[in-house]
């Protein structure tokens, strides 16, 4: 439950440009779809992932370290794991439970299957779109249990594209076609409350002293 004394308080240290941008941006994000990189070995194509889902307005991205546990590049994500949330999951099999558990379908961008091109994919389930390594593609076990395969349309000699190229192409095509549909993909009132208060505390230096010091004129 927010504390929305707690939140109004964050936010009187604001200044009003930054929380009506706070206000524009939320009225933009979704988790009808979520993003999952399984064991990206290049990070800095992780990274630039999740700038792909923070401009595009995905709000969350599943990061599988199964094989190779490295750190956010912040110099490529540029600022975007303040605003986006990062799910770590250590197998694929706890990342595919979770995200079933969820209500997502489990779709597997690849070049190699034929169910879906990117322009006929139905945008309508809540989807969980899974990228895989550069050099192996999806691992089995997550093509094994895919509840469908997704594909972007080429036409020239080469079979794949950079993983960081391929989501942002599919990221913005599925969120751009989202918001222009009659499907109910924001974020929920409590889930808006839920980020406000994350950001606000995201934006402001020294966070912790101020918490510390609300708590302390406002004991619970």
């Amino acid at each position: 439950m927010i504390d929305l004394d707690y939140l109004e308080f964050l936010e009187n240290i604001l200044t009003d440009n930054r929380k009506e941008r706070f206000l524009h941006v939320l009225e933009n994000r979704t988790k009808h779809f979520t993003v999952a990189v399984e064991d990206v070995f290049q990070m800095h194509n992780t990274s630039a992932v999740m700038r792909s889902c923070e401009v595009f307005g995905i709000q969350e991205l599943n990061v599988i370290e199964q094989r190779f546990g490295k750190r956010i590049d912040k110099e490529i994500a540029l600022g975007a794991q303040k605003w986006v949330d990062i799910n770590r999951f250590d197998s694929v099999s706890g990342c595919l439970s979770d995200l079933k558990n969820k209500g997502y379908q489990i779709i597997a961008t690849t070049p190699h299957e034929k169910d879906s091109m990117l322009e006929d994919f139905d945008i309508s389930k809540p989807s969980a779109l899974f990228f895989g390594t550069e050099k192996e593609g999806l691992s089995q076990e997550i093509m094994d249990n895919a509840d469908g395969f997704l594909k972007i349309p080429m036409v020239g000699f080469t079979e794949s594209l950079n993983i960081s190229v391929s989501a942002a192409i599919i990221i913005q095509s599925l969120t751009n076609r989202l918001r222009r549909s009659d499907i109910k993909w924001q974020l929920s009132e409590e889930e808006i409350l839920v980020k406000r208060l994350d950001w606000a505390k995201n934006s402001i230096r020294d966070i912790k002293r101020i918490e510390a010091r609300y708590y302390q004129d406002n004991p619970r």
